[in-house]
């Protein structure tokens, strides 16, 4: 189960997200109480050891963000809304995850191979819908994300069957603060639930 701790705000989150075991990490460079300029992001992806991912997270980005993003933090996913993409060029050896919301998913003969799935509003802590995203899940590398914490991950593993969850404000012990304990929780839920 791949597993993803987003909105990283501090090098005590970046260090507990490694420690834990998360795949990767993202740092939002989008308006959010966890918003983090390019120079944070990048010394704190420095923080991560060989194989974390580092995520940019934009929404509706202009170019001159795009190009200090990919220039400067070098990410190795961009992650943003699937329409974005459509004015986005990315460099070899960083990959696109686009993301779709619930009521607005494509069907799934028109869904790409690897997405990220989530509730209307990011960052909101609220579900996403769960039926929408197991009719997307099949067969895709789909990340599920949207109001998902250490008490409800497995449940949600059990009804969607993704190949990977992604988490922020239900590891927050505040908006944008991230607790140690929660992330290690979260990781330990998930992974339990992928093993099933």
């Amino acid at each position: 189960m791949f597993v993803k701790i987003c909105g990283i705000t501090s090098a005590a989150a970046a260090d507990a997200a490694a420690e834990a075991g998360a795949d990767a990490v993202g740092f939002v460079l989008a308006p959010s109480p966890r918003q983090v300029t390019v120079a944070q992001a990048r010394e704190l992806g420095a923080r991560l050891p060989r194989g974390v991912l580092r995520v940019a997270v934009l929404r509706r980005p202009e170019a001159d963000l795009v190009a200090r993003v990919l220039d400067e933090l070098e990410p190795d996913w961009l992650q943003a809304d699937a329409e974005d993409f459509a004015a986005i060029r990315l460099p070899a050896g960083c990959t696109a995850l686009p993301v779709y919301r619930t009521g607005r998913a494509p069907g799934a003969d028109e869904a790409p191979g690897r997405l990220l799935f989530e509730s209307p509003w990011s960052g909101s802590g609220r579900l996403a819908d769960w039926d929408e995203a197991r009719a997307l899940a099949e067969g895709r590398e789909l990340i599920l994300a949207g109001g998902l914490d250490a008490a409800n991950v497995e449940a949600a593993i059990r009804a969607v069957r993704p190949w990977g969850v992604d988490v922020s404000t239900g590891v927050e012990r505040a908006p944008g603060e991230k607790d140690p304990d929660k992330i290690k929780a979260f990781v330990a839920c998930a992974r339990r639930a992928g093993r099933e």
